[in-house]
């Protein structure tokens, strides 16, 4: 069969990529219906749509459907572009219906068919009639990750601590001092790599990527300490350079005004000078950092140069002898001296020196492909300065001594007696000085040894310029970039106005003055060996938390960690967190506490205000894993009375329409048992389906802002019985499931429609039938306060739109339960449940036994603040000459149940003769209700009950009528004894299925609760213990 022409397309379609909707389609038919309009599924005949792009993104095949395309899945639109979005499960599988007026056309790049992406698609929309935004400066990986961290690795230890760590240690033990550093910053390096990987990285740094992996709740507070860490930092590293200097005036004589003002004026002319480069863009920043880059491999080179260069008579004099065997196996060994002379000592002195491996993450949101930049920039640079440490270390450790006198009387012949040490075979007697340890040179006592070995010193001078420059430097960008990404996030209050960028970067100007601000003020302090331990430990913890972030987002097993560097390992990610820790305390044990202290108090502040972000972190991931894992390990566990909770599907409808039922059920439940709130939407599944899917995520809303732990759950169902049979049947998990069906009294029960009157009674015989206990709740006012609330938000709002009043849920009224913002955001209605109680009382009629469900609820209320001071009275029914020993056998039993009633009363009475009014005015309540079949023959009186089930025979009066009395007697009781109570808990009265109709049972249920002031709550349990006094 020949496929069908498909006509010229209008030109809006003719720019279309092939993703179009049934609308576009049905517009197009509309506009120009011909013989051949083209058919979904049809074929796609390249001869007729050489001019079309219609079918190129779907394999030219002409359908609705789209392929994989990378802008289905960005969160934001293409510059100048259309919508670009799959279509939707309704567009593929509903029935076609015209929009008339809504073409949804979209105008996709017909070459964009190969799913990656455009230029810019992540970068926001072009207004029209305004000029596209200037192209952001971004780095690569050399220039953006590698360098920088490089030149934030290296610093003054290299050049003034290493020779002297070399000599304490030894080359063999200062080989294992690096490595051991290189080993928790490689861990942490590839663990950076692998959460860097995992999707597109923004700006932000190491606050991102711990924040969106462990969430903001670690996020947040390793981000602020860690901003204000590198703000101190650039203190610490520019008081590093203006001592540098101050010691070069001071050897020539030309202080400005003294030691420590010298510092003060050298670090504020210097950080100020930082500041201006750092405004002038992250490109000017850039190249200054290159000239540092460059500075300070040229010292290295001069420094390698000068090891091989033969030594002068000054240098031998300084201990420097060129390579030797011999001074490098000296060297090999420690030779441990002064109180800092330990493995541990000097540890804690060299590894600050090898961190610095975050500053090119901290600048994520400039780098052109941070998941390729970090990983290669940030491994490479680690290697590299590891290499240099090791170099260096060795080939220092091969040319100098530890000690020489720096005298040039002190050279003697080669083997001249009284000579000791191995000087003593180079010419040179230095033992007068060694002995007394009070030799100004060599290696375990010149700091400056790097100088002295290199071919010209000045060199060296300007490599530990550069070094402490380019620190300062990169903590001065990084500092704000991550404080700005915290402050747009606002976890914390007041710090949001430092969150605004300026210029193509979006650079945090507001923040580079603050991190001035604060460098200023600890520059003007100049002591900075107390707060220098501190940010070490700043740093650590981020390192901890990097790598701990790792590997908790690899043992979830979460479907979401998929990163594309896979030379990681999550126990290594582990053991890097756990060291990272330990070294925190071998630094400085009190700076590791307050390190941690600031952590808590950050920590504790965000879990408390509960920031409304989602950021899909490794926490919620972690949250399920347990929830599934116990779950699954609770249906393995057999249930016990002891451990009985009563876990509640509360009949609640929309939940915001009945306030005090959702508080009564809440109060009790909370941090306790499991509560679950059901609404029956009541009409067509096709037409409630999308009302379920609007309304639910709004609900829950409504229940965490009343701060109810519950969890919501709606079916669709053709009435509401058969919607609660579902719900009770399928409501839970495994051993987390219902065992109590909770509901509000139905108040209009006498003026709804039969049915409905059948299907309420009906609820609570299936509930039964399904082995749950029952509790229903009356309250004088109602439970229903939906006409308050559409009233509020619709004047207009009629009696007869309203649901029916019976804690059932059903349909819910229009604007108020079908808007999840509404019901959310709403003014709260207060109840008697959120309010203190005093020193009433609680009163439980316990007039059968149903298991002690009806004692449990209540004192499981009496345990909550606000029920916590009312008195708790237990009533029972009983005979008036056995009522000592009755009322004994009763407070034994709840002695045994250790509920603490010790108030009882025994109800003598309960059998008499109720009032003759009151007789009368029960009679009145089921007249309407009668067949008044004057007792004919049973198949007589089925024939006039045929079609109406809830009429009342004669015969049926008769029979019930002494329990009727009783329910009208109990009334009294209630009137006389609880009228002032502030809750009234009485065993719910069993109406016989099939031989009560459900009109009787709704009058006995009327009569027993009439006029009572306290909310009232009926209880009855299935019969099966929830109480007991045994231990086992």
């Amino acid at each position: 069969m020949a496929e069908l022409p498909v006509p010229e397309l209008p030109p809006a379609l003719s720019r279309c990529s092939g993703r179009f909707t049934i609308s576009t389609l049905l517009g197009t038919e509309e506009g120009s219906r011909g013989p051949y309009a083209a058919a979904e599924g049809a074929g796609c005949d390249s001869t007729h749509l050489s001019g079309s792009t219609l079918c190129t993104r779907t394999f030219g095949y002409n359908t609705v459907d789209v392929v994989p395309a990378y802008e289905h899945y960005a969160n934001s639109k293409g510059v100048g572009d259309g919508r670009k979005e799959r279509p939707s499960l309704a567009d593929l599988h509903s029935i076609l219906k015209p929009e008339p007026g809504h073409p949804r056309v979209l105008v996709p790049d017909p070459q964009r068919s190969n799913g990656l992406p455009e230029p810019g698609l992540e970068e926001a929309a072009v207004e029209p009639g305004r000029a596209p935004a200037p192209e952001p400066v971004r780095f690569g990986w050399v220039k953006g990750v590698m360098i920088r961290c490089m030149l934030n690795i290296w610093g003054v230890i290299l050049y003034l601590r290493l020779p002297w760590i070399t000599a304490q240690a030894g080359i063999a033990l200062t080989w294992l001092i690096i490595l051991m550093s290189v080993t928790v910053t490689t861990i942490t390096g590839l663990s950076i790599s692998a959460i860097s990987t995992n999707g597109k990285v923004k700006s932000g740094g190491t606050y991102f990527l711990i924040s969106r992996s462990l969430g903001p709740e670690l996020g947040g507070s390793i981000g602020l300490i860690f901003a204000f860490a590198n703000a101190v930092a650039v203190a610490m590293h520019t008081v590093g350079f203006a001592e540098t200097v101050r010691d070069l005036l001071q050897e020539h004589n030309s202080l400005i005004v003294d030691p420590t003002n010298d510092i003060r004026i050298i670090g504020v002319v210097t950080v100020t000078v930082l500041l201006g480069i750092s405004l002038a863009g992250m490109e000017w920043e850039a190249k200054a950092q290159i000239l540092f880059f460059l500075v300070i491999l040229v010292s290295f080179i001069n420094y390698l140069v000068g090891t091989v260069i033969p030594a002068t008579d000054e240098k031998q004099a300084k201990g420097f002898f060129s390579y030797r065997a011999d001074i490098f196996a000296q060297n090999f060994v420690p030779n441990w001296r002064g109180p800092e002379g330990s493995f541990f000592g000097l540890f804690s002195i060299f590894f600050p020196s090898a961190t610095g491996i975050l500053a090119g993450a901290n600048i994520s949101g400039d780098l052109k492909d941070p998941a390729v930049a970090i990983p290669k920039g940030t491994l490479m640079a680690i290697f590299w300065t590891t290499v240099s440490y090791l170099v260096l270390s060795a080939t220092i450790g091969a040319c100098v001594v530890r000690d020489a006198s720096g005298s040039l009387n002190d050279s003697v012949a080669v083997g001249s007696p009284g000579c000791e040490g191995l000087a003593c075979g180079f010419g040179w007697n230095f033992t007068a000085c060694a002995q007394r340890q009070s030799c100004r040179y060599g290696l375990s006592n010149y700091y400056q040894s790097m100088s002295m070995v290199s071919g010209f010193g000045p060199l060296i001078t300007a490599g530990i310029f550069g070094a402490t420059l380019s620190s300062a430097l990169a903590c001065l960008v990084s500092a704000p970039k991550v404080f700005q990404c915290l402050c747009r996030d606002q976890l914390y209050p007041l710090i949001g106005f430092f969150g605004k960028g300026y210029g193509k970067n979006s650079e945090p100007i507001r923040g580079y003055v603050l991190t001035y601000i604060i460098a200023v003020g600890f520059i003007l302090i100049a002591e900075l060996n107390a707060i220098a331990p501190i940010i070490s430990n700043f740093f650590l913890c981020s390192y901890a938390l990097i790598n701990f972030s790792c590997f908790h987002a690899s043992i979830t097993n979460s479907p979401g960690w998929r990163p594309s560097f896979r030379y990681y390992s999550k126990w290594a990610a582990l053991f890097g967190a756990a060291v990272s820790v330990v070294i925190m305390f071998l630094l400085t044990w009190w700076a590791a506490l307050i390190a941690f202290g600031i952590v808590i108090f950050l920590l504790g502040y965000v879990l408390y205000k509960k920031p409304d972000v989602n950021w899909g972190s490794s926490m919620q991931a972690s949250s399920y894993n347990m929830a599934l894992n116990y779950s699954v390990g609770l249906s393995e566990v057999e249930e016990h009375i002891k451990n009985y909770r009563p876990q509640c599907l509360v009949l609640t409808g929309p939940p915001n329409f009945r306030p005090a039922l959702v508080d009564f059920v809440g109060t009790f439940t909370k941090n306790l048992s499991l509560m679950l709130c059901g609404n029956v939407l009541i009409g067509p599944w096709k037409q409630k389906m999308p009302e379920s899917r609007l309304t639910a995520d709004g609900h829950t809303k409504w229940l965490t802002k009343r701060k109810i732990k519950a969890f919501y759950t709606d079916v669709v169902a053709e009435d509401l019985r058969s919607g609660v049979q579902m719900l009770m049947q399928a409501a839970g998990l495994g051993k987390m499931r219902p065992n109590i069906l909770v509901l509000g009294y139905k108040r209009n029960w006498r003026t709804v429609s039969p049915q409905s009157l059948e299907d309420y009674v009906g609820i609570l015989h299936d509930a039964f039938d399904f082995k749950y206990g029952v509790c229903l709740m009356r309250m004088k006012e109602g439970l229903n306060v939906s006409r308050v609330l559409q009233a509020h938000v619709n004047p207009m709002f009629e009696a007869a739109e309203h649901p029916d009043e019976n804690g059932t849920g059903g349909r819910a009224a229009a604007g108020t339960a079908a808007d999840p913002s509404a019901s959310a955001s709403e003014q709260q209605a207060s109840t008697i449940f959120q309010s203190e109680q005093g020193k009433k009382t609680i009163d439980i009629y316990w007039l059968f036994d149903d298991g002690g469900l009806t004692l449990l609820i209540p004192y499981l209320l009496g345990r909550k603040k606000r029920w916590g001071k009312c008195k708790i009275r237990v009533f029972v029914g009983g005979q008036i000459n056995r009522m000592d020993e009755e009322r004994k056998a009763i407070v034994s039993l709840l002695s045994k149940f250790r509920l603490g009633f010790h108030e009882v009363h025994i109800l003598p009475d309960i059998n008499q003769k109720p009032w003759p009014e009151h007789i009368k005015r029960f009679d009145d309540l089921i007249a309407p209700f009668r067949l008044n079949d004057g007792f004919k023959d049973e198949a007589t009186v089925n024939e006039m009950r045929q079609g109406c089930p809830w009429k009342i025979s004669d015969e049926e009066v008769d029979k019930n009528r002494a329990k009727s009395l009783r329910q009208v007697r109990l009334n009294e009781i209630l009137l006389d004894y609880s009228r002032d109570a502030a809750l009234i808990a009485i065993t719910l009265p069993v109406g016989r299925k099939g031989r009560c109709p459900s009109s009787l049972y709704m009058a006995w249920l009327e009569t027993l609760s009439w006029d009572l002031r306290p909310p009232i709550i009926l209880t009855r349990g299935n019969q099966e213990n929830v109480l007991t006094f045994y231990c086992q």
